[in-house]
């Protein structure tokens, strides 16, 4: 296929409702990545409800083999239109993507799928069929590298009602922001972000509608190798140097030890910059045939948390561009999220005093944190491996 299948999304409720009316459903088997998003009539407790259950039946029946056809008969029947308002109670998309890259994109009363390609939309060929006495629209597409294709609810296509925009942000030009993001962004999570952030912006924080967003994006493989801690066995140290460096992708090591088994392997030195130290974490240092040499727990425990903010940002000036810094955690959780689709983790276990917590006595700190980070970034449609030595 020569790309990797780049997938993100992000959902904001509307205001002074605890639970939010759209619901997102992903589901990876060993042949597709499927993306179910419905949108529930209404908002709050009810709008969950069946928003859940749309993404629910569709993914248990997609993912269990069922065709197109059956799973949207059987939502279709499941879930009956309002007798007062003449509208189905579930709106959805529903996006099946093929490891080698085909899609087969279903729509029901959805805005229109946006598909991307070279700077502009495609214009996709649908097909109307009739299922359960409901208009569905069905087509079906290749991708290839440097497409994108994104699902969004009401709340995108409507933000700024009542408030900024009279007349709602409008799909038309919703595309031409997206083309532009699209330009710009390799990674599908920084565009579900903005997309979700200028709407709630839109809406002058106060969304008058729950707001949701999925975004594929066929990009390149970008692999991150990362090393970190000493190997339990020294003997191990001129194996594992040796693998980081002949293996493809950007090479970063994170700890002080790490980098010096580094500069004992290969004879390079170590050239510490004091510049970008922070209050909060060490500076950073440059060593021929690295991409980033940074301390160890301090800086990690930093991208943890530089993490979990930014995925809870909801204020569009700080979670669009929280990457500006020149520290090593900013510049590290900046490649995590942004330069890479692939991460490796290689974790020494050689014991470190400092490293450990009394309340976690068999397990250092800095192992649980990379384990946290992977988590995040592994939910975030990230390929991550640890291996330990």
């Amino acid at each position: 296929m020569g790309f990797f299948i780049d997938y993100a999304y992000d959902f904001i409720n509307k205001k002074n409702e605890e639970l939010c009316g759209d619901n997102i459903e992903v589901i990876e088997t060993e042949e597709n990545i499927i993306i179910i998003l419905s949108d529930g009539l209404g908002s709050g407790v009810k709008a969950n409800i069946l928003a859940t259950m749309t993404t629910k039946i569709a993914g248990t029946m997609l993912k269990g083999g069922a065709t197109v056809y059956e799973t949207v008969e059987t939502i279709a029947s499941t879930l009956p239109v309002c007798n007062v308002r003449k509208l189905a109670y579930s709106t959805f998309a529903i996006l099946k993507i093929s490891k080698n890259g085909k899609v087969h994109i279903v729509e029901y009363d959805n805005p229109p799928v946006f598909f991307i390609r070279n700077g502009g939309l495609v214009k996709l060929n649908k097909k109307e069929q009739i299922i359960h006495g409901k208009k569905i629209l069905e087509s079906k597409a290749q991708l290839i590298k440097g497409d994108s294709l994104i699902l969004v609810s009401d709340g995108v296509i409507h933000a700024g009602v009542g408030e900024v925009l009279t007349l709602g942000w409008k799909w038309e030009n919703v595309a031409k922001y997206l083309i532009k993001q699209s330009k710009i962004e390799e990674c599908a999570k920084v565009i579900s972000r903005r997309v979700v952030d200028t709407s709630n912006f839109f809406f002058n924080q106060r969304p008058g509608d729950d707001i949701s967003v999925a975004v594929v994006k066929a990009r390149e493989t970008e692999v991150l190798q990362v090393f970190s801690g000493p190997p339990k066995n020294k003997k191990d140290d001129p194996i594992l140097v040796q693998k980081i460096l002949q293996s493809k992708g950007k090479k970063i090591v994170c700890g002080g030890t790490a980098a010096n088994i580094v500069s004992r392997e290969t004879g390079k030195d170590i050239k510490v910059d004091i510049q970008t130290g922070t209050n909060e974490v060490p500076p950073v240092a440059k060593m021929e045939g690295l991409d980033l040499v940074t301390e160890g727990v301090l800086t990690l425990t930093k991208v943890l948390k530089n993490i979990d903010e930014y995925l809870v940002n909801t204020h569009l000036k700080e979670s669009s561009q929280p990457f500006k810094s020149k520290d090593g955690a900013t510049r590290l959780t900046k490649m995590f999220i942004k330069d890479c689709t692939h991460i490796n983790f290689y974790v020494g276990q050689a014991i470190n005093p400092a490293h450990q917590n009394p309340d976690l006595p068999n397990l250092g700190i800095k192992t649980q944190v990379i384990k946290s980070i992977a988590e995040r970034l592994e939910n975030m449609g990230k390929q991550v491996t640890i291996e330990y030595y």
